[in-house]
């Protein structure tokens, strides 16, 4: 069944001109490097000023000598996945647009975007690119109906972020559990761990509490957020942003581990009272396969 899946997500990708012979696994040891992308905060505001040797990367417990890269010559690759099943009609659809289009407006000239809805169906509605006018008029066309299948749409969403250079961003929004997707939690998480994306999820009403979404965010280094009643939704989708674009990169070439399989990353700062939130882990490749 995720055979099938790959197939049919692979073949929308192709058919959209987004497709670059995507790879199953980027973020692996089996490439030139590791990059972790790192988030250091303070009081939950981002921490700016750390080099190379404020931190410390251990994989599966061995220290790695750790580069840092600038972000300011990395750009961000956002990757929408929006529920607009039928649950979202009205008020909610409304301040959802609103939200996506805030955040399409403060990307800067050298991004992407890409603009993936779901219900029932998996539709990507936009395919990567530097064209910000396609996005915002995707958005204003959307027309909710049917079911729900999020982890379908997350899964095209992680093919599309591999497809590009750059940093990938997925912000997934969901108001409901998946009652229609073919993919099982184990899959997409399998998927989830093997791509070079970061995952940032917000969940209203029925999908709060849902394990699998946060479990996605925390398995790429990402943030799970609950959308209440209250919430402005408009900031909390300009925080990702902001957020997003606050981490540090950090990069190593794998020294003294083997290489296949999966390698468990400990990231820590050498200074006191900061949080640090990066990947878990990656899954390796043996370069003679």
């Amino acid at each position: 069944m995720t055979r099938l899946l790959t197939s049919v997500a692979l073949s929308a990708l192709v058919c959209s001109g987004v497709a670059k012979a995507p790879q199953r696994a980027t973020f692996s040891s089996g490439t030139l490097g590791v990059r972790v992308d790192v988030l250091v905060t303070k009081a939950g505001r981002p921490i700016a000023g750390l080099r190379a040797e404020d931190f410390e990367v251990r994989d599966n417990g061995v220290p790695q000598r750790v580069s840092l890269a600038s972000v300011a010559d990395l750009p961000v690759n956002a990757v929408l996945v929006l529920d607009t099943s039928e649950s979202t009609s009205g008020p909610k659809l409304t301040r959802l647009v609103e939200a996506a289009h805030g955040l399409v407006d403060r990307l800067h000239s050298s991004d992407r975007a890409a603009l993936i809805t779901f219900s029932h169906a998996v539709n990507l509605r936009v395919p990567s690119t530097a064209d910000f006018r396609l996005i915002k008029k995707a958005l204003d066309e959307i027309a909710p109906r049917g079911e729900t299948s999020a982890l379908d749409a997350i899964y095209v969403g992680l093919l599309s972020a591999q497809a590009e250079n750059g940093r990938s961003l997925l912000i997934v929004f969901t108001d409901g559990r998946d009652t229609a997707s073919w993919l099982t939690d184990d899959e997409i998480l399998d998927a989830a761990k093997r791509a070079n994306a970061v995952i940032y999820v917000l969940a209203a009403e029925h999908a709060r509490g849902w394990t699998i979404l946060r479990d996605l965010a925390e398995a790429t280094g990402g943030h799970g957020v609950d959308v209440t009643a209250g919430s402005d939704l408009s900031d909390e989708f300009q925080k990702i942003l902001e957020d997003f674009r606050s981490r540090y990169i950090l990069t190593f070439v794998p020294a003294g581990v083997a290489q296949a399989g999966f390698h468990r990353l400990d990231v820590m700062v050498r200074r006191g009272g900061l949080v640090v939130k990066a990947r878990p882990g990656y899954i390796g490749k043996d370069l003679h396969e």
